[in-house]
Parts: structure tokens; C-alpha cells; sequence
């Protein structure tokens, strides 16, 4: 099996997780790290057995096959870009960009350099949502038309950049996607979006609550930094529904409910960080000479940040680098 060498730009507690994921993930290794603080990344390097860099310039000339990115929002899309003309496979963090314009940038430099590049969206990996699929494809609940999903997260420290404007910051793009991932997953683009929520006084989204059409039903979505929200997510069908019990985003355990009566129970553990998954995924795609996944592809990751776009517009939300 060809080992995957790979860079990682980043030390924060994503991309941690990311490299203590490796360990479960056969024939990869992580290899360089760059970070802006030096400290930082020599530190990372220490515990995972790799090599800092002293810019992301040395990063991307190392002995690597792909690159992470789990970085800021805002440098996603900068980095990916470096990554890909520079010969690399890249695995970028969610959100891909900051918006579907940017998005497209991305995506044309994937086309033209002919790497493989991949959004790090992970639920489609967890083998509960796997085995969820695989279920539903030999008994259906029927065509899905209704997707209700969100959570809110307010231990968000003071002072972090999901608090900074200029930073893409607030809570649709940082947790917001995940819904937008299930939404788009099963009912396809949206068509139209209504969004009421709060925002701060320095500009980001602290609450947002999405009721979306879409090509094939309606969501209804919320995410938050201001109230607390761990909850489950429902699939509903012409002949049954789906409830992914908590935390959806990281799937665990499913019932699903027929009209008929008859309920069936999914329970599939997990191992690792939860970013294994995606990863062994993506180091298959990399070893085939694939250039986007069939699982979430680019029209996926188009189609999640097509949502958001939506929503930000129905909040007046523009960041500063967009004026």
C-alpha cells in the first residue's frame, strides 16, 4: 500500500485531532507542519513525530503527497490554492471558502492543476451514517422531503476569531454547514432561503435559523454561539422518518420509523477522532488518481455553500473583506 506523506498547515484543535486520527488510518502519515507561530508548530511536530517547517513555502516543497488545512476561514481557500499549484492532494477543512464565488476559484485551480481536492465534511464518512445509506437504498422511507438539523455551541471563548468578522467568523459557517451537508445531501441545491437570527455587535452571526426549498423538499436548520443546542437531526420520507439521535454531526446511533409500524435500530460505534474516516476515504481517492470524492463531491461542497450564501443574504450579513 503507498503511504500518504502529509503536510499539515495548522496546529489548532482540528488539525490535532486531525494527526491524532492518523494513527488509525493504514499507510498514512503525517510528515511536515507549518504554523505562523513557530513554537506552535515545533511543538505539534514533537508530538506526532513530524517535521516544523519555518514557512508554508518549505511546507509545500517537502517530501508530501497531500496537504490538511485547518486554518482560519478565511486563509482556506489561499492555502488550498498554494497547495494545489504546488503538485498536492489537498483535504481543506469546512468550510472549503468563505463563499460560493470563492469556492469557484478553488474548484477552477482543482480543474486546471488536476489534483484531488476534498472538503473535510465528516459525517458522510462515520460508518453509522454509511450503514444509514445502505439501509435506507434497500428499504426506503420513500422520496425524502423534510430535513430538520442544527445545534449551538455557547462555550465559544471570548476572543476567538469565530467572534471576528474579518474572519469569517460566526456560526453558519463554522457549524451552520453541517446542516447545510445534510440538507443538500438529501434534498439537493436550495432554491430559496429565509433566515432570522441574531448578530453581534462586531458583525458575525451569533444565532441563525434557516427554512430552506430546495430541489426536493424543505429544511429547517439553526446554529449558534449564543445558546446551547446539542440535538438530534430527522430524515422524513413519503414512507417513514429517520431520527439521528445526538450529536448527528458525529453519528452514532439512527432509528428509523416506517408507516407500516415497523422500527429499525442502526447503531454503529466509532474510532479514532472521527476525522479517520474522512481521511482513509480521502487516501483512497488519492491512491486511485481521483480528482474529487464520490461521496462529497465538488458539486456537494457547491451546494453547501450555495445554502449559507443564502441564509448570510437573508441576515444582511456581508463581511468586511467583501464590502
Amino acid at each position: 500500500m503507498q503511504t500518504i506523506r502529509y503536510g499539515v498547515i495548522g496546529t489548532g484543535g482540528i488539525a490535532r485531532r486531525f494527526a491524532q486520527g492518523l494513527s488509525c488510518v493504514p499507510g498514512a502519515k503525517l510528515v511536515t507542519v507549518w504554523n505562523r507561530g513557530a513554537g506552535k508548530a515545533q511543538a505539534f511536530a514533537a508530538d506526532f513525530d513530524a517535521t516544523a517547517c519555518d514557512s508554508v513555502e518549505a511546507l509545500l516543497a517537502s517530501d508530501i503527497d497531500a496537504v490538511y488545512i485547518g486554518t482560519p476561514h478565511t486563509s482556506h481557500a489561499p492555502y488550498s490554492i498554494a497547495a494545489m499549484r504546488a503538485g498536492h492532494a489537498v483535504l481543506c477543512e469546512k468550510p472549503a471558502a468563505v463563499s460560493l464565488a470563492e469556492l469557484e476559484t478553488v474548484l477552477a485551480v482543482a480543474r486546471e492543476t488536476g489534483c484531488l481536492f476534498m472538503e473535510a465534511m465528516k459525517p458522510p464518512f462515520y460508518p453509522l451514517f454509511r450503514k444509514l445509506d445502505e439501509h435506507l437504498a434497500r428499504d426506503p422511507i420513500g422520496a425524502i422531503r423534510y430535513v430538520r438539523a442544527g445545534f449551538a455551541n455557547p462555550n465559544v471563548p471570548a476572543g476567538h476569531a469565530l467572534f471576528d468578522p474579518a474572519m469569517a467568523g460566526g456560526s453558519l459557517l463554522d457549524i451552520g454547514i453541517y446542516g447545510a451537508f445534510l440538507a443538500t445531501h438529501y434534498l439537493g441545491a436550495v432554491r430559496e432561503a429565509h433566515t432570522l437570527g441574531r448578530l453581534s455587535e462586531g458583525g458575525v452571526d451569533l444565532f441563525a435559523a434557516v427554512n430552506a426549498q430546495h430541489e426536493y423538499g424543505v429544511s429547517q436548520l439553526y446554529c449558534g454561539m449564543d445558546v446551547s443546542g446539542v440535538g438530534d437531526a430527522m430524515l422524513a420520507g413519503e414512507a417513514g422518518h429517520v431520527l439521528i439521535h445526538e450529536k448527528w454531526w458525529s453519528p452514532l446511533r439512527a432509528t428509523i420509523a416506517y408507516t407500516d409500524g415497523r422500527r429499525v435500530e442502526i447503531d454503529a460505534p466509532a474510532v479514532g477522532s472521527g476525522l479517520n474516516y474522512e481521511t482513509a476515504h480521502f487516501c483512497e481517492l488519492l491512491r486511485a488518481g481521483e480528482t474529487q470524492s464520490p461521496l462529497l463531491s465538488h458539486a456537494q461542497s457547491r451546494a453547501m455553500i450555495g445554502l449559507l450564501d443564502a441564509a448570510r443574504a437573508g441576515l444582511g450579513l456581508v463581511y468586511p473583506f467583501e464590502h
